[in-house]
């Protein structure tokens, strides 16, 4: 043995603990008999239990989800409420198994926080919120003016970054909670709150007087959000992944929870390998080969759980824009299953 392969042999060596430690998520799920899911501790239309305790959000169906395909049962998730300075912390533990908690996939979450990403269930961008009576237009307008946002996240850096490229002065307020952030902008201890655009219209539906504030039409930076699992445990983050993946080609396939049943009867060959009846595409992912029939059963496709949590049939309304199919002009691209 060279002492070059030898060296390359150690350090490869030196990576394998390290994998192990976070692998066989797949059969400690399956063994607990439900997914351990962090979410946002309470956001419309992402992540926010009713009056009945049940959570609901375009988060909360991605969990919901993988319960589906394992278990042919979305019911059986335990969710747990995160705030973003202890939500990576909470994953590498194990103390979750999925982090859907609007979380920017960005590479030093990747490398060095050690998350594997793979989806982007909701493509969005940081905005501003303000007062009307600000009578503000633009974001470039705001010199010297106070900004609360949540530690912890994207968010304070491209605060940062934004406004000193444009050469404005500004005072951020760091809060350690979004709820807490928007409770202090709303008792005017910040000029200013910010977060990603589709939070704003969320947050902004908790206060007294919604329409007395506007969010700015300034996007200042990139924020593809999507799940994430623990780096080195390559099969259940497969299985996450695909499971998102499943909801948008069931949605462009004309696949719904109201129709799938009917399908089954397809002759159309792309749908019956989709919904397991022709081979077992689920076996590489540990699952059943009804694994897709089963998620777009129990929790629909895609457009589905967009249009009840964030679109037209939601309180939010936002259009789907970016996250429509690609097919329809949108970012919404899923690889085949085949």
């Amino acid at each position: 043995m060279t002492s070059t392969f030898k060296v390359a042999a150690l350090a490869l060596a030196a990576t394998l603990p390290a994998l192990a430690v976070s692998a066989g998520t797949l059969e400690d799920t399956k063994a607990r008999g439900s997914v351990n899911c962090g979410v946002s501790p309470g956001v419309p239309g992402f992540s926010l239990p009713d009056a009945q305790g049940k959570w609901n959000g375009l988060d909360v169906d991605i969990c919901r989800a993988v319960a589906a395909a394992l278990f042919n049962d979305a019911s059986k998730v335990s969710f747990t409420p995160l705030n973003p300075k202890d939500r990576f912390a909470a994953l590498s533990s194990k103390q979750i198994d999925i982090l859907a908690r609007q979380t920017t996939w960005t590479l030093s979450r990747e490398t060095t926080v050690a998350l594997d990403f793979g989806a982007v269930n909701y493509y969005d961008g940081q905005g501003l919120l303000v007062r009307k009576a600000l009578n503000v237009k633009s974001a470039k307008e705001l010199g010297g003016a106070s900004v609360c946002v949540q530690t912890g996240s994207t968010s304070e850096l491209n605060l940062a970054d934004f406004f000193r490229a444009n050469n404005i002065k500004y005072e951020p307020v760091a809060f350690n909670a979004g709820d807490e952030a928007v409770k202090a902008f709303e008792a005017g201890r910040c000029d200013v709150f910010s977060t990603d655009a589709s939070a704003l219209f969320a947050y902004r539906l908790k206060l007294a007087d919604p329409a007395a504030f506007v969010v700015l039409p300034e996007i200042i930076s990139k924020e593809p959000l999507g799940p994430a699992t623990r780096k080195g445990d390559e099969q259940w983050s497969d299985l996450v992944k695909w499971s998102h993946f499943a909801m948008v080609n069931a949605e462009e396939l004309g696949l719904s929870s109201g129709n799938v049943d009917e399908q089954l009867k397809t002759g159309n060959p792309e749908i019956k390998r989709f919904l397991g009846v022709d081979g077992n595409l689920g076996e590489g992912l540990g699952l059943g080969k009804d694994w897709a029939y089963r998620i777009v059963k129990l929790v629909g496709n895609y457009g589905e759980s967009y249009e009840a949590n964030l679109g037209a049939n939601s309180r939010l309304a936002i259009p789907r824009g970016l996250n429509n199919l690609w097919t329809k002009g949108g970012l919404q691209y899923a690889p085949p299953v085949r």
